[in-house]
C-alpha cells in the first residue's frame, strides 16, 4: 500500500532533508523513515517532493511511502508523530494510488522567505526569520523580481554543488511584500535549482537597498554569471511551503492545483 504524509518541520537542528550516511548528521529524512519503521515494525524509505538545505523549514513537505502493514491513515499521522522530535510532525496521511510519486507527480513548488528589515536582529522567531539592517525598498524589489518570470537559464542564481542537469526552469510568480518591518519574498515554480531562491533573495537585497538599479535582475538572468550576482541569503529565513499536485491524485487542498 502506498502512501502520502504532508510534513512538517523546523529545519534548525537539521543538516537538511537527505540523508546523508552515517556521519552526515541529523537529517528530516532519516529522523521521519526512523518513526515511521517504528511504527511499522519494519524498515520505511520515503520519497519527498522537494530536498531542502540544512536550516530551510518545512510547512508541507509532501512524501511518499510503500509499507503492507496493517495501520489507517490516523494511525500513522498519531503514531509517527509521537515518535517524532518537537521539530517534526506529520500533518495528514493519506492512502494514495500505487502510480502516486512524492517528486514526479507534482507540478509546481513553492516557498518563502521572510526577513527582519530593521537595524536590531530578531529575538522573538528568530529560527524562522533572516535579517537585514539596511533599509529596503520592497517594491523596488518586487518591480526587480518580475524579470525572472517564465521559463529561463537561472545559471546566474545556481550554486556551485547544484547537481541538475541543466539550469532551465519556469518561474511561475514571485511577489516581495512589505508587512511592518519584515519584507516576504513568495517564489512558485516547477522547481527549482540548488540555492536557487537564497540566491535570488540575496540579489534582491541589492536592489531594496539602492546599491543595484531594477534593471540589474534582468541582466543577471541575461548573464547567468553566479559570480556577479547577490550573495546568498541566510537559510533560516527559507520555508518550503510545499508542492502542488493535480486534482487528480485527491489530495489535500494546500498540495493541490
Amino acid at each position: 500500500m502506498r502512501y502520502a504524509l504532508g510534513v512538517e518541520y523546523d529545519g534548525s537542528e537539521f543538516q537538511g532533508w537527505q540523508q546523508l550516511g552515517e556521519h552526515g548528521g541529523a537529517s528530516v529524512q532519516a529522523t521521519l523513515q526512523d518513526a515511521l519503521s517504528s511504527v511499522a515494525d519494519a524498515p520505511i524509505q520515503v520519497v519527498c517532493a522537494g530536498r531542502t538545505d540544512a536550516g530551510v523549514h518545512g510547512e508541507c513537505q509532501v512524501v511518499h511511502f510503500d509499507s503492507d502493514a496493517r495501520r489507517e491513515p490516523r494511525g500513522w499521522m498519531l503514531g509517527t508523530t509521537t515518535r517524532l522530535p518537537p521539530s517534526v510532525a506529520v500533518r495528514w496521511c493519506l492512502p494514495v494510488a500505487q502510480d502516486f510519486h512524492a517528486r514526479f507527480s507534482a507540478r509546481a513548488r513553492r516557498y518563502r522567505y521572510r526577513l527582519v528589515n530593521r537595524q536590531v536582529r530578531p529575538a522573538l522567531h528568530r529560527q524562522s526569520l533572516s535579517w537585514e539592517r539596511r533599509p529596503l525598498d520592497a517594491a523596488a524589489m518586487d518591480q526587480a523580481a518580475q524579470a525572472l518570470l517564465g521559463e529561463n537559464d537561472f545559471g546566474a542564481f545556481r550554486s556551485a554543488q547544484c547537481q541538475a542537469l541543466h539550469a532551465r526552469r519556469e518561474l511561475q510568480s514571485i511577489h516581495v511584500r512589505r508587512d511592518g518591518e519584515v519584507v516576504e519574498v513568495n517564489v512558485q515554480a516547477n522547481a527549482f535549482l540548488h540555492h536557487m531562491v537564497r540566491n535570488i533573495v540575496g540579489s534582491l537585497i541589492l536592489v531594496g537597498t539602492g546599491e543595484k538599479p531594477v534593471t540589474w535582475i534582468r541582466e543577471l538572468l541575461a548573464g547567468r554569471d553566479r559570480t556577479v550576482a547577490g550573495p546568498t541569503a541566510p537559510p533560516q529565513g527559507l520555508v518550503f511551503i510545499g508542492p502542488l499536485y493535480p486534482a487528480e491524485w485527491l489530495l489535500p487542498a494546500e498540495v493541490t492545483l
